[in-house]
Order: C-alpha cells, then sequence, then structure tokens
C-alpha cells in the first residue's frame, strides 16, 4: 500500500535536513507545511509563511528541494507553494515560475510593473501614492523628531538642492517614519506640482520588480522609476537578501543621484545595522544624512495626545493626559491606540467625561503598552529563574539540561511577549543567540502552554512577580 503524502513529505524534509545544518533546517524547512498532493497530476503544495520565504527556498534550495522530491514523490512531481501575504490571503506560487503575488488590498494593478507610458506623462497623471492625510498640519513636533523634521520640511521646500541626498531615516516601528515622510511627499506636492513625486513600499517595489522579472519588463521598471524626480521608498530593510531587487534599486539610485533627484528612505534600524545588504547599497545609504527619528519624550507624548483627543471630541482632563504620557512611551501608535480605547469605553459607558479613575481601569487592559517600558530582559531572566530554582547564569550558557533549557525559552517567549525587543535582540541578549533558535524557543513553549497546566501556573506566577497579572 502506498505510504501516505505526509509521510512522503515527513521523508523529503529528513532527507533535506541530512542535508543542512540545524540553523538553516529550523530557519527554512521546519515553517514549511505540507498542504497536500494530487497523485494523478502529480503537484505538491506546501504552505510557507511570506514571500521571502518563498524566494530564498527558490534561490537557496530548490536543486535540494527537487532532489527529496523527486525520491520520495517520483520524478514527475510538480511543486507548488501557497504563500501567506496577509493574516486572510493566500496566494499561489509554483515552483519553476517566476514569482507573483497580490499585494494586501488584493488590488491587482499595484503590484504590476509601472506602465513605461507613464514614464514621459505629465506629473499631475502620476499618481503619488500619497497619504494626503500625513502631513506637517498633523506631526506634532517635539525634541525626538526635531532633526529629521526640520530636514524634511527643508528637502519638501527646496527639492533642488542636494545637501540631504539622500535622506536616510530610522527609528522603531510607530514612531512615525510613515508619517513624515508621506508629510514631506504631500508637502513638496503642494508647493511644486510639475514635480513627478512617488512613494512606495519597499515591499510592494519588491512586487513590482518581480512582476517585471515574470513579464521580462525589466528595463521599462527601471526607465519608469528613473524618471521620477522625488523617491520615496518605505521600510527599505526589506531589501536585505534580494539580491535581484538590490542590484535593480541600485541602478535607478545611482541614476537619480546623478541627476540631482532627491531619495528619500526608511528604515528600523540604521545602515550599519541592515545584514543582507550589499556593501555598495550601504555606501550610498550614507551618502547624504542619517537622521534617527526616537521614541517621543513625554512633552511630545502630551502634545500628540491632546492633538488626538481634540481631533476625536473626547472630554479627557489634564490628569489623565499626563497619567497616559507618562506611562504609555513605545510609540506614537500605542498612544492612538490608546485613545480609540478610551473612546470607544465612553460611548460605550454613556461616559462624557474621562475621567482618571475611568481610565485607569479601561487601560487595565493595556497592561503590555504600560508596562513594557518597566520590563527588562534581566527582571525576566531572575524572575523565571526564582520560579525555576535554577541559577541566572545557567540561562545564559549553553547548558542543554531540560530544565534549563525550558528556563531559557520561558525568558525567549516572556520578553517576546511583555518588551519591545526584536526576536533576534532577544537571542543577543540571552547568551548570543541567533533568530531561529529563539523562534524556535518562543514556539515550543506555546505548543507546551496548550497541554501543560503546570506551565502555565509557572508562566502565571512568573508574570505576578513581574507585575503583568
Amino acid at each position: 500500500m502506498a505510504e501516505a503524502p505526509q509521510i512522503l513529505w515527513q521523508n523529503c524534509l529528513s532527507f533535506i535536513q541530512s542535508n543542512l545544518n540545524e540553523q538553516q533546517f529550523q530557519t527554512w524547512f521546519v515553517p514549511t507545511k505540507f498542504k497536500s498532493y494530487d497523485a494523478e497530476s502529480g503537484l505538491l503544495t506546501l504552505y510557507v509563511p511570506s514571500q521571502f520565504f518563498y524566494e530564498y527556498i527558490e534561490q537557496n534550495f530548490r536543486k535540494l528541494v527537487y532532489a527529496a522530491i523527486f525520491r520520495f514523490f517520483g520524478q514527475k512531481t510538480r511543486l507548488n507553494y501557497i504563500v501567506k501575504i496577509t493574516s486572510s490571503s493566500l496566494v499561489e506560487q509554483e515552483s519553476d515560475r517566476s514569482p507573483f503575488v497580490e499585494n494586501a488590498t488584493g488590488n491587482r494593478t499595484a503590484n504590476q510593473s509601472p506602465n513605461i507610458l507613464q514614464a514621459s506623462a505629465p506629473a499631475q497623471d502620476l499618481d503619488s501614492q500619497l497619504n494626503t492625510k500625513l502631513n506637517f498640519d498633523n506631526f506634532i513636533a517635539g525634541d525626538s523628531n526635531k532633526l529629521p523634521r526640520s530636514v524634511g520640511m527643508a528637502i519638501a521646500e527646496h527639492p533642488n538642492q542636494q545637501t540631504f541626498n539622500p535622506l536616510f531615516i530610522y527609528g522603531p516601528s510607530g514612531v512615525g517614519k510613515t508619517h513624515l515622510v508621506n508629510a514631506i511627499g504631500t508637502r513638496l506636492k503642494q508647493l511644486y506640482p510639475a514635480k513627478r513625486v512617488l512613494y512606495v513600499s519597499a515591499h510592494l517595489f519588491q512586487v513590482q520588480y518581480t512582476d517585471s522579472v515574470r513579464h521580462n519588463t525589466v528595463n521599462d521598471f527601471i526607465n519608469f522609476y528613473q524618471s521620477i524626480d522625488t523617491l520615496i521608498i518605505d521600510d527599505v530593510q526589506e531589501f536585505a537578501s534580494l539580491k535581484g531587487t538590490q542590484n535593480t534599486f541600485f541602478h535607478i539610485f545611482n541614476h537619480l543621484h546623478q541627476n540631482g533627484r532627491q531619495i528619500i528612505l526608511t528604515s528600523d534600524r540604521p545602515p550599519h545595522a541592515l545584514s543582507g545588504m550589499e556593501d555598495r547599497m550601504l555606501t550610498r545609504f550614507k551618502w547624504g544624512l542619517i537622521a534617527e527619528l526616537e521614541k517621543p519624550e513625554e512633552a511630545l507624548r502630551q502634545a500628540i495626545l491632546t492633538s488626538k483627543i481634540q481631533h476625536d471630541g473626547l472630554n479627557i482632563g489634564k490628569d489623565v493626559i499626563n497619567y497616559i504620557a507618562e506611562h504609555v512611551s513605545e510609540s506614537v501608535r500605542e498612544l492612538e491606540g490608546v485613545v480609540h480605547s478610551l473612546l470607544a469605553n465612553s460611548i460605550v459607558y454613556n461616559k462624557k467625561v474621562v475621567d482618571l479613575e475611568f481610565a485607569k481601569r479601561i487601560l487595565k487592559h493595556s497592561k503590555p503598552a504600560i508596562n513594557k517600558r518597566n520590563i527588562t530582559i534581566d527582571k525576566i531572566v531572575e524572575e523565571t529563574c526564582a520560579c525555576c530554582n535554577i541559577r541566572q547564569e545557567d540561562v545564559y550558557n549553553k547548558t542543554r539540561k531540560a530544565d534549563i533549557v525550558e528556563a531559557r525559552q520561558l525568558s525567549m517567549y516572556l520578553a517576546q511577549k511583555h518588551t519591545t525587543l526584536t526576536i533576534s535582540r532577544i537571542g543577543t541578549l540571552l547568551g548570543n543567540r541567533n533568530h531561529a533558535t529563539v523562534s524556535h524557543g518562543i514556539k515550543n513553549i506555546e505548543n507546551k502552554l496548550k497541554v501543560s497546566k503546570k506551565l502555565r501556573d509557572t508562566l502565571k506566577l512568573i508574570e505576578e512577580k513581574l507585575c503583568l497579572q
């Protein structure tokens, strides 16, 4: 009797694992899941968590994957991927085709390579893709954003000056990078309507480039982007390890810069921390000005809250604003979320005036936002080790004893849940462990919590000691 397709895929995984190191296997193939196999057509379909996964596997492990599936499924097997684009959007990718995906909104035309006919079209016919609601009028000034805001304003008002070209803005998620670059583009278009301004996310740029490869229109794609006067690319860190995209953007960048066109880039980290980016690209990022957009200071948080509250028509006292500004400090996005929560609850409970007592009661549901600033990974390790009765130093070393591994993974899980640290940073702080190890540890704890009451009780105790319950 023929073996079930799921078993055959497990055999494939074992074969692949035997030909890779553990990190490679854990990173790229553990998240890759079997979906279906049609014996009649020979089509094997797999789930991958992102477009990047699909591309990386195809570029780096294609021969190995096909060696495995030919060995266990047969020589006529074709490989198909289901790429998860958003939480609700799945797109199929066939292995031997150039990749194509739809964007999160399902707007297919937005993903296509720009029409070369637009390259010579008047500026007013070019869709700048700017969100004009994100402008300087509602971008509140403060010490933490003073430099990038001032430079952005100067670029918008004097676009032909090349002092700040490129402008590279970096900072953590939620501090207003997207708002600022849209404000620059919007102001520039208001002052200079003839200028060809284009805002595009790095993800969409990559999708458009991929589409141009699929349709053999790469030259048209490059020509279009080289016709832009001010090019704004958001989240440029997503170009990491995408050699084809980087190479194409390199030529676009050079052309624009040499011809005095403005380039504005955003990233979640400074250029020197962009792993997977080619050196020649990093060098060019440093040609102009690198400006950090920091987390908002308390005075700025108060000003943002006041502006948002006035806009939404809430009646909130100064003491409430001060309380929120003091306790919610990570990002503008969190501040906006708190205001939305207060607005919704004030409507539900028919509260015409939001007083401090009411605000505190509502904000209990936002404990992660309030407590994240006070929770450090050292404190997490301390309380975890105390509850698990192990030495703190064992968490940081390479000991593989089961109880120590579990405490280490619990620390990873709690750090990911209750701090704003990235997975990579968590790994660095917990003994220089890599991204895959931390991700695996967090997933392992998540799975154990589903079946282990003892572990759930331990977690609850640790969170209580950390004042998170």
